[in-house]
């Protein structure tokens, strides 16, 4: 920071002894619990009733506990009980007051420390107990213990009576009831609303799958809503839970890895879907890790060696391909994972447990992965197969992205098929073909088109891929005759509404003489054909020596954003196959034999809701389409515009290029 100058006779704060305030462990939570909780809203909130949940899940781990049970009140309060040993209660040897206490009250403190209470927990700073009852309006405690019951209040982290002992008990184990301080959870969706059912019993359910043989019951006393979760499937049974609504797996049993060595276990499920969104889930000792950390590391590493490894080993690479790394990203589209690890000094990056910072976990990870992944591919070769042709597809996607002048090589299909699915497609979308996206009637972006016109008033066009025909007719009487050219019935039936002529055609196989038009326009159609050097060859034949060609497309904003809009336009629509850049048409362009290339830019937003609501887009792509925007990459975000309007709507800038290009003289 620049230095600043003081100005003469200005007063100066004072800084002495007096200034410095030594905070207790209560009051210094209180004073800033952000730091401690995450947050004072709703995610603080809940993580009050998640660090209750993971002590008790602790106990489980221990050998102690068989079940929890969590309440909601109709006074904002959340009570979590459980039926393993009990908070100790006895005086504690250094601090003269009982143990339980000083766990409510004092920072740092707690039994999982010494390695002798506890093999594996999540707690492991000493700190949530006494965050929890320090962010509380009220507490009560209730510990049953060597046959008796125990009982304590606090307000605001400090106890308001001694512990007392309220008489005989037949049962065992701890409950806590806590009221969270309304003074303090005032943020976003804050106090007001209180615990979620929804969100606590989700994780309740997760812990359920984590922890096989635990039984975790939850009850809302606010409108009678209550569940039960104990599953004996472990992390393959909440893989499968996770798929049971998404498109359909790749395989049907998922892959299951199993071990790990220096203290450290692992457990591991995945499982490949259609879908093209991943998720990975990661716990340390039953915590969720929602930031990943080391463990998360390890596990996308290793996947891209070992499935690497078998795809060159069964020989499903070409010679090519083997010179293009498998990345992450690629072994990740359409996963569901779920990892768990278990270790006595896990570190993490905060109090809040969301990123585990343990560096060896990594190198254990990718070990039992590998190992679990191979026996998996042996004995399952046709679920190897299919897991490794997604892969590859998702590289070929991603290469075609980045250099989208290869991309025919990677969506090359028989050409009469492809037709035959774009006669049909498009003959199809004609019923409602100017209601399904604002650029096909944009008088921005057709007057974009007709601006780059550069031939006389007694020319001849032609529209390729004509469509409706609005292309051409916008050029109005600019020249003297305009001819139309498509495979679809129907649009050749819309164009004649527009055109002087439609003919029936395709673009790859034109029915006109060498020489035949002055210009020839088309719009946003080559990133649908399959080796677009063909057809462009065909419009420089027709041409005559000296005509200009003239068309629009919508191009990435650079190769940052390619791979990522390529997903979305790929699920839009099925025949998408070139996602050009707009310097790859320039190199196609002169490659083919044009010359005189230019291009000018325009910008439009289109609705992205509009743009998906048609036929050739399932309800679940136009679903996977929402989730790309909504988890679009950071690096992305920063170079492509688009808006999410707080409904949900979506609108994308979408930038288009207009180009100019010449036969030769």
């Amino acid at each position: 920071m620049p230095h600043q100058q003081i100005e003469s006779g200005a007063e100066t704060l004072p800084y002495d002894v007096d200034s410095i305030v030594v905070l207790s462990g209560v009051d210094a939570v209180r004073k800033r619990p952000a730091l401690y909780v995450g947050s004072t809203g709703a995610e603080g909130l809940h993580h009050l009733a998640f660090e209750l949940v993971e002590n008790a899940v602790d106990e489980f781990l221990a050998g102690a506990c068989h079940a929890i049970d969590v309440e909601l009140f109709e006074d904002g309060s959340c009570a979590v009980s459980d039926d393993g040993r009990g908070i100790p209660v006895s005086l504690h040897p250094v601090e003269g007051r009982p143990t339980v206490e000083v766990l409510l009250t004092h920072l740092h403190s707690g039994g999982k420390f010494s390695g002798t209470a506890y093999g594996f927990s999540g707690g492991l700073h000493g700190v949530g107990l006494t965050c929890v009852n320090a962010l509380s309006e009220w507490l009560v405690l209730e510990v049953w213990r060597d046959g008796r019951l125990y009982r304590q209040d606090y307000r605001r982290g400090r106890p308001v009576e001694p512990l007392r002992d309220a008489g005989p008990a037949v049962r065992r184990g701890t409950r806590i009831q806590v009221r969270p301080d309304p003074t303090i959870f005032t943020d976003g969706m804050g106090f007001s609303p209180g615990f979620s059912y929804d969100l606590i019993a989700a994780r309740l359910r997760e812990l359920a799958f984590l922890n096989p043989g635990l039984t975790l019951r939850i009850a809302d006393a606010r409108d009678g809503r209550h569940d039960t979760f104990r599953f004996a499937d472990g992390l393959r049974g909440l893989v499968l839970d996770l798929n049971r609504n998404r498109p359909a797996a790749l395989h049907d049993d998922p892959v299951v890895c199993q071990g790990g060595r220096n203290g450290i276990g692992v457990q591991i499920a995945l499982q490949w879907t259609t879908s093209y969104a991943d998720e990975i889930i990661s716990f340390v000792n039953s915590v969720r890790t929602v930031e990943g950390g080391s463990h998360v590391d390890g596990l996308k590493q290793a996947l891209a060696q070992t499935i690497s490894g078998y795809m060159r080993s069964a020989g499903l690479l070409t010679e090519e391909e083997r010179h293009e790394a498998i990345t992450a990203g690629d072994v990740l589209e359409g996963l569901t994972a779920v990892l768990a690890v278990e270790l006595s000094d896990a570190q993490f990056a905060s109090q809040t447990k969301a990123q585990l910072v343990t560096r060896a976990v990594s190198g254990v990870v990718g070990q039992v992965l590998a190992e679990g992944a191979a026996r998996f591919f042996a004995e399952r070769p046709e679920a190897a197969r299919a897991i490794a042709g997604k892969v590859l597809e998702a590289q070929r996607t991603r290469i075609a992205a980045r250099r989208p002048s290869l991309g025919v090589r990677y969506f090359r299909q028989e050409m009469a098929r492809s037709l035959e699915v774009y006669r049909k497609q498009f003959g199809t979308r004609a019923k409602n073909w100017h209601d399904s996206c604002v650029w096909l009637t944009d008088g921005g972006l057709l007057q974009a088109h007709v601006d780059m016109l550069d031939v006389g008033p007694e020319a001849r066009m032609l529209d390729v891929c004509c469509g409706s025909g609005v292309v051409g007719a916008s050029f109005g009487n600019r020249v003297a005759h305009k001819t139309g050219l498509d495979i679809t019935p129907e649009m050749r039936a819309m164009a004649r509404t527009r055109l002087d002529a439609v003919e029936e055609g395709s673009v790859y196989a034109m029915p006109f003489p060498d020489a035949s038009f002055d210009v020839v326009v088309t719009r946003e159609v080559l990133h649908l054909l399959p080796d677009p050097q063909r057809p462009l060859g065909e419009i420089l034949r027709v041409l005559r020596p000296g005509g200009q060609f003239i068309f629009g497309q919508t191009v990435p904003y650079g190769a940052v954003d390619a791979a990522w809009s390529f997903r979305i336009f790929k699920k839009k629509q099925p025949l998408f196959c070139n996602n050009f850049l707009a310097e790859d048409l320039d190199v196609l362009l002169a490659r083919v034999g044009f010359e005189r290339i230019a291009r000018t830019e325009h910008r439009l937003w289109e609705p992205i809701d509009l743009w998906i609501d048609t036929h050739e887009t399932t309800a679940l792509h136009r679903q996977e389409i929402r989730e790309l925007y909504h988890h679009a990459p950071l690096d992305v975000r920063e170079i492509h515009p688009f808006e999410i309007a707080p409904d949900g709507r979506i609108r994308d800038l979408w930038r288009w290029c207009v180009f100019s290009a010449r036969r030769p003289l």
